[in-house]
């Protein structure tokens, strides 16, 4: 992307243009945030990049309500872009409480650079400048509403009243999880966290990771909550021989590593791989660091194996609010198939007697419950250890027959946490 120099009569349009390009690459060309941020921010200074990151996401997050707030001045839908223009503009006069005079011209001036939709200038002047008369009107609307695509088949699964408080929780965003190395209660003194009933530090409010106290010692690791579960749930013992099947980011890598077991971290992602070897010395922990394909992969037998298969990330929307609108749930099915040759393979690298601890940051049943119900059905004398769920801080109404499952709505008074489905199965 070539920079354009911000007109001095229009102040702070590069990044507000980086931003554009952000909703764009997700809303239109259907990529994730992570997979274009880097590059389309890098040529921005840092508190511009920060700021294009945050208008970005925190759009995407409240996408809904900007569309409410725009219906009414809209008989058709304009070119994509233009859309983005309106929701940034929309965004920023609303929610980031920004002057409605800047915030027009702005987005005016960005709709002209671009050669095909230069003629919505007008349009994009009168609706942003009708919306910025009724501001007031934005803290009356709903939680920003699912895109239908997933949002019908989550009523169909939990019910409208539970969907509803999952995206009041996703609106909230989410507070930053730590898991400690060693000494929890030391580490949630050092951040100024609290200690949540899981085991886990929660930190609140804006904070820069690597400034904050432990991080260069390796006293700790940043891990949603319910990430931290599943691991927590494998318990590993020292001795034990473990695999991690998917190991990449780490985080969990990490807890079992921790433990004192002996630790196969196993991925198919080299360039992944090489940030877990790097959190792992931070951290002044020790793994055998493997990168392969898992369905491939010859090691073992194990003791124990934990298996976070890739699946939708659809219980990560709070921190990831681009994931609906990249995603359309079209290779849905293909997951939910790598998932279950998965187990199959997890299943033959175990020891006799050996458990697999098999997750997914999913809210679909697809990559939950169902997954149990047919790996059963596969597998002559799997059972399912609803026992060892049974750790401290997990609800008991959070275990059900196949397993347990979180969801962004539980905790809701202490900042919520991400969708897991977690079950322990043992070969017999």
């Amino acid at each position: 992307m070539t920079m354009k120099t911000s007109s001095p009569k229009v102040a702070g349009l590069d990044p507000r243009r980086v931003a554009l390009a952000l909703l764009d690459a997700v809303t239109i060309e259907k990529r994730l945030l992570s997979e274009v941020l880097t590059k389309k921010t890098a040529v921005l200074a840092f508190d511009d990049r920060a700021r294009a990151q945050r208008l970005a996401t925190e759009c995407l997050r409240f996408m809904d309500r900007c569309d409410r707030m725009l219906g009414p001045y809209l008989s058709t839908l304009p070119a994509p872009h233009v859309m983005n223009a309106l929701r940034l503009g929309v965004y920023e006069m609303c929610a980031a409480g920004e002057a409605s005079h800047g915030v027009v011209n702005a987005y005016v001036s960005l709709v002209k650079e671009n050669a095909t939709a230069a003629h919505f200038k007008g349009l994009v002047n009168a609706v942003l400048r009708k919306v910025s008369g009724e501001v007031a009107k934005w803290e009356t609307l709903p939680a920003p509403m699912m895109p239908k695509w997933l949002r019908k088949p989550l009523i169909a699964d939990f019910g409208k009243a539970t969907v509803a408080a999952m995206e009041v929780a996703q609106a909230k965003g989410a507070p930053l999880d730590l898991s400690a190395k060693a000494n929890v209660a030391a580490v949630a003194s050092a951040t100024h966290g609290t200690v949540l009933p899981t085991g886990s530090v929660r930190v609140e409010g804006a904070v820069q990771v690597t400034k904050l106290a432990g991080f260069d010692a390796g006293d700790w690791w940043v891990q949603d909550a319910a990430a931290a579960l599943p691991a927590r749930v494998l318990a590993a013992q020292v001795g034990e021989h473990v695999l991690d099947m998917c190991a990449a980011p780490g985080g969990k890598t990490m807890q079992i590593a921790a433990t004192g077991a002996d630790v196969t971290a196993l991925d198919i992602s080299e360039i992944r791989m090489r940030r877990v070897s790097e959190n792992l010395a931070r951290c002044g922990l020790s793994a055998q660091v493997v990168v392969g394909d898992a369905l491939e992969y010859e090691g073992g037998p194990f003791d124990a194996i934990l298996l976070d298969a890739p699946c939708t990330a659809t219980g990560t929307i709070r921190r990831h609010p681009d994931l609906p609108y990249a995603k359309d749930g079209s290779d849905f099915p293909s997951l939910f198939e790598l998932q279950e040759h998965m187990i199959d393979r997890a299943l033959a690298l175990l020891k006799p007697g050996g458990r697999l601890v098999y997750c997914t940051c999913s809210l679909l049943i697809d990559e939950g419950e169902e997954q149990v119900r047919d790996a059963l059905a596969r597998h002559a004398g799997l059972t399912v250890d609803l026992e060892a769920l049974q750790i401290e801080g997990v609800d008991p109404e959070w275990i059900g027959p196949e397993g347990l499952r979180t969801r962004p709505d539980f905790w809701a008074d202490r900042g919520g946490m991400d969708g897991f489905f977690i079950t322990v199965f043992r070969h017999t």
